[in-house]
């Protein structure tokens, strides 16, 4: 006899005298809810003040389209040892609001509603930051700077709204160069099918703040705190951000890896939105080498809620090992 059948057979030995109670019929069914809390979580980072609010799922669908060069049945072998669906992927889309005591800088802005029909191109489940930015206590207008990892539709589009005026009234806009120059360039519109979108979604968001824009500059401070480092690969200009106060490290890495377990475990993997697939494959692997050796504290934009954890080398590849108040908590 199984497990699960001793389970049930102990069960209904267990059940028997309770059978003349179950007669009764159920008098006061709660109903469904169907909705969720509101998404935001709150810790310290040193002496700054911390908050992730959630732009809601995206979900990719057939993960061997997005994720490339593996080996015939290796994605659902990897997807299913992590106990996660084969058939489909999705991504969370974590958004880091930092609060340094002089700034309030929010890193990404999520999906928006900036581009009509084409903001919900992955599905109904985006597009949920304002809410829950407002949700944690914070509006709009109280945004400093707003720094982008790299200006594709799920990082900028939401700097706008559908009329094209600005979400955060008040702040600068950090960018590097090279992707402001690449994702409003309409000569750049060739390739896949997605490239005529997204540089009509970054122009439209990033040109209502040209007369405030900032460029990031490897290895410099954006503001105090906060140092951007070049990743390039996923886009020209992608960077990640480096956040430190006191003895405590944040490393804010954006879309240096969009899957905690596939680009994790295999690096030299590609991705399907990748701009140079194969240079995104060779930074991601550097700078995965250096967060493990270095073992600070990492934020990853589309990693399980709320995308703070640790990387650790683990076998060919690297291991994630998540935690929710992994860093000085309130």
């Amino acid at each position: 006899m199984s497990f699960l059948s001793r389970r049930a057979a102990l069960g209904a030995a267990l059940a028997l005298p309770a059978l003349a109670f179950a007669r009764r019929p159920a008098e006061a069914a709660a109903p469904f809810r169907g909705t969720l809390p509101p998404a935001w979580h709150r810790f310290r980072i040193g002496g700054f003040e911390a908050t992730v609010v959630s732009d809601g799922a995206l979900p990719l669908g057939d993960p061997t389209q997005a994720f490339l060069g593996a080996e015939p049945g290796q994605i659902q072998g990897l997807l299913r040892g992590a106990f996660l669906d084969p058939a489909a992927a999705t991504l969370e889309q974590n958004v880091l609001v930092v609060n340094t005591g002089r700034q309030l800088i929010l890193f990404d802005t999520g999906m928006g509603e900036s581009m009509g029909a084409d903001s919900r191109m992955f599905g109904p489940t985006t597009g949920r930051m304002l809410a829950n930015l407002r949700a944690a206590g914070i509006e709009p207008a109280q945004i400093d700077l707003v720094c982008a990892t790299h200006a594709h539709c799920d990082h900028v589009w939401a700097l706008v709204d559908a009329e094209g005026r600005r979400t955060f009234p008040n702040a600068q806009v950090a960018i590097s160069e090279a992707d402001l120059r690449f994702w409003t360039d309409d000569a750049n519109k060739r390739g896949p099918a997605f490239m005529g979108a997204f540089i009509e979604g970054a122009k439209k968001n990033l040109n209502a703040y040209r007369d405030r824009l900032v460029m990031l500059r490897d290895g410099q401070e954006v503001a105090p705190g906060v140092t951007a480092v070049a990743t390039p690969g996923h886009t020209v200009g992608h960077h990640v951000f480096v956040i430190a106060s006191g003895d405590r490290v944040v490393v804010n890495t954006g879309d240096l890896a969009h899957h905690q377990v596939l680009l994790l475990r295999r690096p030299n993997l590609e991705f399907s939105f990748d701009t140079d697939p194969q240079l995104s494959a060779r930074t991601r692997t550097r700078m995965l080498d250096r967060l493990a050796t270095d073992r600070h504290a990492v934020l990853s934009y589309h990693f399980p809620w709320p995308g703070l954890g640790h990387v650790a080398r683990e076998g060919e590849g690297f291991g994630w090992f998540p935690s929710a108040m992994n860093v000085t908590t309130l």
